[in-house]
């Protein structure tokens, strides 16, 4: 398995922060780092590949204007964590990137800056990117969020807060979907030097005057890329081993496991492995709760078409903002395939059957393609277009197909 995509962002951003060099081992190295790679390095830091670890010589937190835009592609994790970053700056920043990142939202971030005392806004002022920040650095102090769409928005606060002026006192006001990804980030300040302290679990405070530290970063397997390939252990009633695969690890798609046992797969676990053995598949109606997992919607979905009874995708509303809209866009390859599947007000509700083949748009996401081209190993005629978009998150996942 690559590196993990969330860990990766998060370690170059406070790699590039940090006083001193950091080595991240086992990175990621995709589209979405390469884009994230160029923003760091217009913004200072040197970053460089060698021989599949990446080199990051932080800026101390004193980022450089490059006086002219930060284009991410559709890297919308780097949109939301460089928005607060460049705040440490002087002068007019602008971020911008692929058509669908300016439909995704930003707004309760920009937001929470001006609240911060920083003029942040959207070129178009509608609350999307392209995002224009006048910086002067972050002063920091108090700043509360209500209800967000993103944990991103509370990930890019606490990352640059280390920097702020006064520090930062950040209170939630409601729950938030994917809180793994907040945890994952608090437990990386940490490993960087930099101590998060929280009198309840939605106040996060973080004092003046700390800095990260360059260190050596050891990136863990990507759960998320790992679970198509548990996948096709449960479509063809088989055995897949992966590697390198923590369960122990903050990364919340590692709980597709447990629902792959609920389903009637048997699950071994191995110190930086797990191998999954498909099963007779689990007959009848059940419902999953995936709202600190919404990556593996599309894996779920593949699978709940392919066993008898109906399955219910609840608390991800959000993923109607994600590369694509992820729930429109399943519902309608589903039923391409013959499969009833409908959109609900925070999910989705599918009748598994026996898919036949189709021709599957992608809609320029990854994980579309990646969970359609393992129903492609059960139906014949599944035919994926646009398979380079694997790009984003998996360079290598043809390759890795053609080992089943």
């Amino acid at each position: 398995m690559p590196g993990s995509k969330s860990y990766t962002q998060r370690a170059m951003i406070m790699a590039a922060l940090a006083e001193g060099d950091s080595w991240l081992q086992g990175p990621l190295l995709s589209e979405d780092s390469r884009y994230l790679f160029e923003a760091l390095t217009l913004l200072g830091a040197g970053v460089q590949i060698k021989g599949g670890d990446m080199r990051v010589q932080g800026t101390k937190g004193r980022i450089t204007n490059p006086q002219q835009d930060i284009y991410l592609g559709n890297n919308g994790t780097a949109m939301r964590l460089l928005t607060t970053v460049v705040c440490l700056g002087k002068g007019e920043f602008c971020l911008t990137g692929a058509p669908r990142l300016l439909e995704r939202p930003i707004q309760p971030l920009l937001v929470a800056l001006n609240n911060l005392g920083v003029e942040a806004g959207s070129l178009e002022e509608n609350g999307f990117p392209p995002v224009c920040i006048k910086a002067q650095g972050l002063q920091g102090g108090e700043v509360s969020l209500g209800h967000i769409e993103s944990s991103q928005y509370i990930s890019s606060l606490l990352i640059s807060s280390p920097y702020a002026t006064d520090g930062l006192s950040l209170r939630l006001q409601s729950p938030v979907p994917s809180w793994p990804y907040v945890e994952m980030t608090v437990a990386l300040m940490k490993l960087f030097g930099v101590e998060v302290v929280r009198d309840t679990p939605n106040h996060f405070m973080i004092k003046r005057n700390q800095r990260y530290k360059g260190r050596v970063c050891r990136i863990e397997g990507d759960a998320s890329s790992a679970s198509y390939f548990f996948l096709a252990a449960a479509l063809r009633q088989a055995r897949v081993k992966v590697q390198p695969v923590l369960t122990q690890t903050l990364q919340g798609d590692i709980r597709f496991l447990e629902i792959l046992e609920t389903l009637g797969c048997r699950v071994r676990r191995g110190d930086d492995w797990v191998e999954v053995e498909g099963g007779k598949p689990e007959t009848g109606n059940y419902e999953f709760d995936l709202g600190d997992m919404p990556d593996m919607v599309p894996t779920l979905a593949i699978l709940a078409a392919s066993r008898p009874g109906r399955t219910v995708i609840k608390n991800v509303a959000h993923l109607r903002l994600k590369e694509s809209n992820r729930l429109a866009a399943l519902v309608t390859e589903l039923k391409k395939t013959g499969i009833k599947a409908e959109e609900i007000e925070d999910g989705l509700k599918i009748e598994g059957g026996q898919p036949r083949g189709a021709l599957i748009e992608t809609y320029n996401d990854h994980r579309m393609a990646m969970s359609f081209a393992m129903l492609g190993l059960t139906v014949p005629g599944i035919k994926i277009l646009d398979p380079d978009c694997v790009q984003k998150s998996f360079p290598g996942f043809w390759n890795e197909l053609e080992k089943l």
